[in-house]
């Protein structure tokens, strides 16, 4: 699994732990190893900027998630030999606006950080959020990720 990880803003964010992560939300959902997807943190300037530009939503927002391709959630892609690598897409995160997030909900921050880096994955990989039985199972399929690195999410 290649993990691409650009750190673009000045809030201390363990990237090596959270590549790790990555290699576990890969491994959960089944993907191959040849699996390619990027990780930037950004500032909320930056991310509010996208957020403006991509989804029409005003300031700046956790994290966002831009994939490559459209993919059925729960169904990992097969890669044959001489395939080229599943391409998923990237994940840009706001640790900044993350780290207010956190202490307004009460939860650690480095939690909250994972929590941003798997719901960005998973919107890579097709799940969403658009209504209640959709949201369910996303959040059903984060707390069980989460729940493999010692995160507990309510």
């Amino acid at each position: 699994m290649n993990v691409f990880v650009s750190d673009e803003q000045s809030v201390p964010v363990d990237v090596a732990a959270l590549r790790y992560l990555v290699d576990v939300v890969l491994e959960h959902e089944r993907y191959p190893d040849q699996t390619e997807v990027t990780l930037m943190f950004v500032t909320d300037d930056v991310i509010a900027g996208y957020n403006d530009r991509f989804m029409s939503r005003e300031g700046p927002t956790d994290v966002l998630a831009f994939p490559l391709e459209a993919h059925e959630p729960g169904v990992a892609p097969v890669v044959r030999p001489g395939d080229p690598p599943v391409a998923l897409g990237d994940v840009i995160v706001a640790p900044d606006y993350v780290s207010r997030q956190a202490s307004a909900h009460g939860v650690e921050f480095v939690d909250e950080m994972s929590l941003m880096v798997v719901h960005g994955l998973l919107h890579l990989m097709g799940w969403d959020h658009d209504d209640d039985q959709q949201a369910e199972h996303m959040e059903e399929r984060e707390r069980s990720i989460l729940a493999q690195v010692g995160v507990a999410r309510s």
